[in-house]
C-alpha cells in the first residue's frame, strides 16, 4: 500500500503519542499490537501512515524535525518509542489566532508555550505546504477553546482539498455552516472532539447506556477530571472551556432515557495538577433508582495516559478519512464521526455506532450511504426480526 500522507497543526502531547505509535506498530507483528481498535483498515496499517507536514507555534519545536519536536516542553506525555530516527520534517511556524490562552503566560516555561518571534505564516502559506508536501489529511490539535485557530486550519483543508480530522471542542463537522462547505467541496470530514480510546468520556457514555437498558432510572451524576498537561493549563480559562462541557456533556446526555436537568448533570475538566502531567484522573459519580424506587449509587475512579489513549483513536480515524478519499466521498463522515468523536452531528449509542463505522469500513460506498439513513437502518432491523 502507498502511505497515508498526513498533516499536523499542533505538536503536542497528543500528537507526540500519535506519531511514536505510527513508528511503534510499523515494527509490531500482528500478534504483538497491544491497544488497537483494527490492525487494518482499507488494506492500510499503523505503520502505513506518514507525516509530510507540521505546523506549531512554540519557539523549542518550530525549526526542529519532527522527531525531536515531539518530545520538547511542555510536552509531557509517555515516551513509549525512544528510538526516533529524524524524518526529514521540520515543523513549521503556525497560526497563532486564539491558540494561546493569556493566562498561560502566567506559569513556568516549563509548563505553557512560548511563541516563536517568526512571521506567522497566510492561508496561502499553509495551502502551499499542504500542496507541495503532497499531504491528504490534516489533523487539527490546536488548544482547547481555539475557535478562530480552528477555523483557518479547517479553511487550509478547503482550499487545498485535504481530508480534516478535527480532534477538539469547536464545532466544524457538526456545524452546518462547514458541513456544507466540506460536502460542496467533496472533502472528507471527521469531527467534533475525538473520543479516547477508554477515557472518562466513553466510560460514562457507557454507563449511562446501561442504566437505560437495565431500567435503572438516572437521576443525577458528575464527572470531574484533573491532570497535568497544557491541555488541562489551557483550560483553566473557563470561557475557553466552554465548547469543551458543551461536548462532553452532550456525549452524555444523548444516551440517557431522558435528559437530565442541568443542575443534576454536571461534566468537564475541574482542575490542573501540575505533578500529574499526562496522567488524566476522572472521578464518577451516578445516582438512581432501582426496582422499588430503591436508592441506588455508583461511584468509579480512572487514571490513564491522556494522549495516547486519544491516539489510539486517531489512527483509526486518519485510515477512515484516506478510505473516504479513495471512495471519492466527501462532507462530515458520519459513522466515523459518531464512533471516534464526542460531538458529532448525529449521535448514537456507543454499539450502533461501533456497527455502523464496522460497516463503513467493509462496504461499498453506496450501502453506506444507505446505512446513514439511521431510521431506515433501524426498520430493516425490525423487520428482519419480525417486529415490523
Amino acid at each position: 500500500m502507498s502511505k497515508i500522507k498526513i498533516a499536523i497543526a499542533g505538536v503536542g502531547n497528543c500528537a507526540s503519542s500519535l506519531v511514536q505509535g505510527i513508528h511503534y506498530y510499523r515494527e509490531k507483528n500482528p500478534r504483538e499490537e497491544i491497544g488497537l481498535m483494527h490492525h487494518e483498515i482499507g488494506g492500510n496499517k499503523p505503520g502505513d501512515i506518514e507525516v509530510v507536514a507540521a505546523f506549531d507555534i512554540d519557539k523549542r519545536k518550530v525549526g526542529k524535525d519532527l522527531s525531536e519536536a515531539i518530545f520538547a516542553p511542555p510536552n509531557c506525555t509517555t515516551v513509549f518509542y525512544p528510538d526516533m530516527k529524524p524524518t526529514g520534517v521540520a515543523v513549521q511556524m503556525g497560526r497563532i489566532l486564539d491558540g494561546v490562552s493569556e493566562h498561560m503566560r502566567e506559569y513556568d516555561e516549563k509548563y505553557t508555550f512560548l511563541p516563536a518571534d517568526l512571521r506567522e505564516p497566510t492561508k496561502e502559506d499553509v495551502v502551499r505546504t499542504l500542496k507541495e508536501s503532497g499531504a491528504e489529511i490534516l489533523l487539527n490539535y490546536m488548544p482547547v477553546g481555539s475557535e478562530e485557530a480552528t477555523q483557518f486550519y479547517a479553511d487550509c483543508a478547503l482550499a487545498s482539498g485535504v481530508a480534516f480530522v478535527n480532534n477538539i471542542p469547536v464545532f466544524i463537522a457538526s456545524s452546518p455552516f462547514w458541513a456544507r462547505r466540506f460536502k460542496e467541496k467533496n472533502v472528507p470530514l471527521i469531527g467534533d472532539d475525538i473520543k479516547s480510546q477508554l477515557g472518562a468520556t466513553i466510560t460514562h457514555r457507557i454507563l449511562t447506556d446501561l442504566f437505560k437498558k437495565r431500567g435503572v432510572k438516572l437521576e443525577r451524576t458528575y464527572q470531574l477530571n484533573t491532570g497535568g498537561n497544557t491541555d488541562f493549563l489551557n483550560m483553566l480559562n473557563r470561557h475557553r472551556l466552554s465548547s469543551k462541557k458543551k461536548s462532553k456533556t452532550e456525549a452524555v446526555q444523548s444516551v440517557a432515557a431522558r435528559r437530565l436537568e442541568n443542575e443534576n448533570i454536571h461534566i468537564g475538566p475541574s482542575d490542573y495538577v501540575a505533578w500529574q502531567k499526562d496522567n488524566k484522573v476522572c472521578f464518577l459519580r451516578m445516582e438512581g433508582k432501582l426496582f422499588g424506587d430503591v436508592p441506588m449509587n455508583l461511584e468509579l475512579r480512572l487514571s490513564v495516559e491522556d494522549s495516547p489513549n486519544s491516539a489510539g483513536v486517531a489512527i483509526d480515524a486518519i485510515r477512515c478519512a484516506k478510505l473516504a478519499l479513495e471512495r471519492g466521498q466527501g462532507g462530515v463522515l458520519e459513522a466515523p464521526s459518531a464512533y471516534f468523536c464526542k460531538h458529532p452531528p448525529r449521535q448514537f449509542t456507543d454499539d450502533e455506532a461501533y456497527h455502523l463505522v464496522e460497516q463503513f469500513i467493509s462496504e461499498e460506498r453506496d450501502h453506506v450511504r444507505k446505512v446513514f439513513d439511521y431510521s431506515g437502518w433501524q426498520g430493516e432491523q425490525a423487520g428482519a426480526k419480525g417486529l415490523k
